[in-house]
């Protein structure tokens, strides 16, 4: 398979995020911050069903806590299956549709056929696990606002 940044081309921005699924985001959120991050933002995605906060690193790359909000949550799923811990890696692209349609070019599996509402207005979607070595790979095209 071809590496992703060839697949992505120019749309490849780096690595944004590391998703870690928590079930409960006010611990999740003491926990981290006393390795020293930073809460830096905090909101409910209703369509995602999952209260989420990113924590800040010095270095630029953030950790983003899941906790889900209702058991239909993928987050809930998820905990249910593996329990907490390391979710998914996010990368930035410059265009979600563009990265989308590289990788269905590509044979690499998309989870949704269309962009959906990420954190603070960002467009999202996901490389199956099983075209990433088992690993959930989010792609995120920040807001411009």
């Amino acid at each position: 398979m071809e590496s992703l940044k060839n697949v992505l081309g120019d749309t490849l921005i780096g690595l944004d995020h590391i998703g870690v699924a928590v079930p409960n985001l006010d611990e999740g959120i003491a926990q981290w911050t006393g390795l020293g991050l930073t809460q830096t933002h905090q909101e409910i995605n209703e369509e995602q069903h999952v209260a989420e906060a990113m924590m800040s690193i010095p270095s630029g790359v953030s950790i983003q806590l899941l906790a889900p909000t209702d058991e239909e949550s993928t987050i809930a799923k998820f905990l249910n299956k593996q329990g907490p811990g390391l979710q998914q890696i996010a990368f930035a692209v410059t265009d979600i549709n563009k990265a989308m349609e590289l990788l269905k070019n590509a044979g690499i599996t998309v989870l949704y056929e269309t962009a959906k509402s990420g954190t603070s207005g960002s467009s999202i979607n996901f490389i199956h696990p099983k075209d990433m070595g088992g690993v959930l790979v989010e792609l995120v095209q920040h807001s411009k606002s």
